[in-house]
């Protein structure tokens, strides 16, 4: 464990969040600085083939040793969450972990307390890897970084553990809605593939939200305002009247759960003139989209009555589409997942995931990618954290799910 520990304390440190009004690809340097730390990595353990091409996506090959079986791949992202710092992390290593909460050094208002994260009770004794209070730790998705290249040395170095050939594609700016932009099944030429961008142990996900994003404009009347009576349209004022009247104990992440979708404002830039708000709209049930995308016109034709000097126009974009329909054609892919679990010593678990991953647009293109745990808990926010048993776990599963492939 202590060259993953390593590995994922190297990677932590390297600066990767996404930018979402960059204009480049990748968004920010920094995903670049780490791709070509794993290339060279990975030239490192023997993969001959290590390559980081004009996108900053990284690929590799580990050889398979057993005549005619299948490929498949592992997938993690580079970039971190553009809410929060990536720069100067600063990860806190709790070895031996006594129990109890968890006072961030540099930020004593931040506290992981065990009432929020029950699961710590379960890793009494385990390392625990957590941030400063100041930052994000980047275990979204630099656990599953360091999982597959773990994974990798230990099938170079281990050449009696049977498996068929095995890719290896890193991307980038998974945060921002663009991993797979620049990239193709064909590219990664195998016939199932495996994200590894999940939480605690033993989770197996083939579902995901079916995303779009929506851009509400608000327009209104500018002008000074010492004359401003009767003829000033507050663009502000009517953007959060417009919040305000979306639902409040339903469809917002704060009131559901489970299987349950939401409409989120997340951001907010104008003035008086004109004033936009983002949203992100999520369901499981795609044609659900449409409905929250009317809710939204609709609240918007509301302020128009209101305030005739208004103008409310609501745009939406597809992001990403669940996943399950596109997984359900190769079951093998899950099925086989549980099985890699079992043998890894744990019992599987099956899950939905409240977001998406690469894997979801990777399926709908064709590829058939779930997603299995990397340890993450608490991502996007500066109470992130880790365990390094969990993350070792996941190794374990990505070798015996090499080998259960191979067998089959």
């Amino acid at each position: 464990m202590s060259t993953l520990l390593d590995r994922f304390l190297r990677y932590v440190r390297i600066d990767t969040k996404a930018d979402e009004k960059s204009s480049t690809y990748p968004s920010s340097p920094g995903q670049l600085v780490l791709g070509r730390m794993l290339r060279d990595e990975l030239l490192a353990i023997g993969l001959a083939d290590a390559v980081q091409d004009e996108h900053g996506l990284v690929f590799a090959t580990v050889p398979g040793n057993v005549p005619g079986a299948p490929t498949i791949a592992f997938n993690a992202h580079v970039d971190t969450n553009p809410e929060n710092s990536g720069k100067d992390v600063d990860p806190q290593v709790i070895r031996n972990y006594a129990g109890g909460d968890l006072v961030l050094p540099k930020d004593r208002s931040k506290v992981i307390r065990v009432a929020d994260n029950p699961e710590l009770a379960g890793l009494v004794g385990k390392t625990i890897i957590t941030t400063d209070g100041t930052t994000l730790l980047g275990a979204d998705d630099k656990a599953g970084l360091a999982v597959i290249m773990e994974a990798a040395r230990t099938l170079v170095e281990n050449p009696d553990l049977p498996h068929g050939p095995v890719r290896v594609v890193f991307t980038c700016d998974e945060e921002i809605g663009f991993g797979v932009k620049h990239l193709e099944p064909a590219q990664v030429g195998a016939v199932v593939a495996y994200t590894l961008d999940g939480a605690g142990s033993a989770e197996i996900e083939d579902e995901t939200f079916s995303a779009d994003a929506a851009v509400v404009t608000v327009t209104g009347v500018n002008i000074h305002p010492s004359i401003g009576k009767g003829r000033m349209v507050n663009a502000v004022r009517l953007a959060a009247m417009f919040v305000d009247r979306l639902p409040q104990r339903t469809l917002s992440p704060e009131t559901t759960d489970g299987r349950q979708g939401f409409i989120h404002p997340l951001g907010v830039e104008g003035g008086v003139g004109e004033t936009r708000v983002n949203f992100l709209l999520r369901s499981f049930d795609t044609p659900e989209l449409a409905v929250q995308a009317e809710l939204l016109r609709e609240v918007g034709r509301q302020v128009e009555r209101e305030f005739p000097g208004a103008r409310v126009k609501v745009e939406t974009r597809k992001q990403y589409r669940n996943m399950k329909d596109g997984i359900s054609k190769d079951p093998r892919a899950v099925e086989y997942a549980a099985e890699a679990v079992r043998r890894a010593g744990m019992e599987p678990r099956f899950k939905v995931i409240r977001g998406g991953t690469d894997g979801a647009q990777l399926t709908e293109k064709g590829l058939p990618t779930p997603n299995l745990s990397t340890g993450e808990h608490n991502p996007h926010s500066p109470l992130e954290w880790t365990c390094l048993e969990e993350m070792e776990a996941a190794v374990r599963v990505v070798v015996e799910l090499c080998r259960v492939w191979a067998g089959k």
